[in-house]
């Protein structure tokens, strides 16, 4: 397995046992040809996903297992979650959207297939659609989401349509564990509940892993976080996960609102807060680098990640639309993002060399309000939600989101949702805005928040190095006292809609 995982760019490095790539790996950290799969895909690459766009398409919606945390639904516009679509597509309709929104979108560089079922319950019109936009548009990468029931009678398929990058959901190794989150599996015509089930699901998706890894495709997994149920098991599941070659561990928090109908919502399972997230997050990056911009889409997001544009794109207005795909003018549009990524990068690292022979063990949390790009570019009271980075002497580094509710609505600030904001950033040391009024910038001072608008329109990190650096020499000054944060929420179900 050790050789699986060298072969794919994930072997260990160093003392710690820290694999060399990851989410965060840049160009001269990965082997040649794994680059070249990750370096526009947002959902691999970190960095990427400032910059380049994905968008999926619904037309898998039965599924073969049930989970304790999804309810499938339909025609519901504002909710932000895995298994949630507006509209169903067939794969003639989702080929046509596809080419709208890549030419509307150019720095669209991914199509995947998550849903609102499993695609591989969905075989014939997962690959349909895989096959009517390879015709097409074959300059797009093409990906899909499982659970991983079905995976090892498809690998062979997904191969052969050229899908290299796939997701598998693995949320334990554990059958007893397993029993706790997915009440039944249908495999081989045959429903399996408990243990059983567990057992069944947990070989596949193992047996699945490896034989994508063999064949080099690229496998991101991702992991729902339970607590109480999964939160200290997940160290094993990285563990399993990293020695079949995984490329990326995505560990996600559990969404459990009662509203949403879940069997974890409507029984009271919280989901973990921020900084238990992180912390699981933190521990599991010493064997493997993890994700952690994940926004746990819709099955028909479309846009960069933390938007969604779906409703620009409906079945009804895409079929009316006269739709020329050029594959020239994307490809020069995303030649002018990459110099902008480039410049965002060289900034960064021109703005870390100031920070060499620094010694400290003072970190910080400083959450963004971006609209993309890489930089300090959206007002405080029109963000949905805000990136957080950690800063300390070894620079800045992304290490989640937070969603909010607008400020901002119609005009006018929403008193009521300052504390809600207040308490998705309790744990980070400032904000960083474009711009932002006097009322919630005086909320947010009282709360032990410092708003800085005077980084607007700059590249994120190296403004956070920047900032940091201003903070350690006001530590020293004695003009501000460096206190840790408290705990933040993680909000459930934020709406998306404007």
């Amino acid at each position: 397995m050790q050789k699986i995982a060298d072969h794919k760019g994930c072997g260990s490095s160093g003392g710690g046992g820290k694999s060399s790539c990851g989410s965060s790996a840049g160009q001269g950290d990965l082997a040649p040809e794994i680059w070249e799969k990750v370096k526009n895909h947002p959902c691999y690459s970190e960095e990427a996903h400032h910059h380049y766009a994905r968008m999926h398409v619904a037309v898998a919606p039965a599924c073969n297992i049930q989970c304790n945390y999804c309810n499938r639904k339909y025609d519901c516009a504002n909710e932000s979650r895995p298994g949630v679509v507006s509209e169903k597509l067939t794969p003639e309709q989702a080929a046509k959207k596809v080419l709208a929104v890549a030419s509307t979108i150019p720095q669209m560089t991914v199509l995947g297939i998550a849903g609102p079922g499993d695609p591989l319950a969905n075989p014939e019109k997962t690959f349909k659609t895989f096959q009517l936009i390879s015709e097409t548009a074959p300059d797009i990468k093409l990906c899909l989401s499982t659970n991983g029931l079905a995976l090892p009678d498809h690998v062979d398929t997904i191969k052969a349509f050229n899908v290299d990058h796939v997701t598998i959901t693995i949320n334990m190794v554990d059958p007893d564990i397993g029993a706790e989150i997915y009440p039944w599996v249908f495999f081989n015509h045959k429903r399996y509940t408990g243990r059983d089930a567990a057992k069944i699901l947990t070989e596949r998706q193992l047996q699945g892993l490896e034989m994508l890894t063999e064949r080099g495709i690229l496998c991101k997994v991702n992991s729902v976080m339970i607590p109480g149920v999964n939160d200290a098991h997940l160290v094993e599941v990285n563990k399993a996960v990293k020695s079949r070659g995984a490329f990326l561990h995505n560990i996600m928090p559990l969404i459990s609102a009662p509203e949403h109908g879940t069997v974890f919502g409507l029984n009271g399972q919280r989901g973990p807060t921020a900084q238990e997230l992180k912390a699981l997050q933190d521990s599991c990056e010493g064997e493997m680098n993890m994700m952690r911009h994940c926004r746990q889409c819709r099955a028909d997001a479309v846009g960069l990640l933390g938007e969604d544009r779906s409703a620009e794109f409906t079945t009804e207005k895409i079929m009316t639309m006269d739709v020329k795909y050029d594959s020239e003018t994307r490809k020069a549009y995303q030649q002018k993002v990459e110099q902008e990524r480039q410049a965002t990068v060289a900034a960064k690292n021109l703005e870390l060399a100031t920070l060499a022979g620094e010694r400290s063990d003072i970190k910080i949390l400083i959450a963004v309000a971006t609209k993309g790009g890489g930089r300090i570019n959206e007002h405080f009271g029109h963000a949905k939600e805000f990136q957080v980075y950690e800063v300390g002497t070894d620079g800045a580094k992304f290490v989640g989101h937070r969603r909010v509710d607008l400020y901002c609505q119609g005009g006018y600030g929403e008193e009521d949702s300052i504390e809600t904001i207040i308490r998705a950033l309790n744990d980070c040391t400032a904000v960083f805005v474009a711009k932002i009024g006097h009322c919630p910038k005086d909320s947010l001072a009282e709360a032990g928040i410092e708003p800085v608008d005077r980084y607007a329109l700059e590249y994120i990190e190296q403004s956070a190095i920047s900032y940091y650096k201003e903070y350690l020499d006001r530590v020293r000054d004695g003009e501000v006292t460096h206190v840790a944060r408290g705990d933040a929420d993680i909000r459930q179900g934020a709406f998306i809609s404007a």
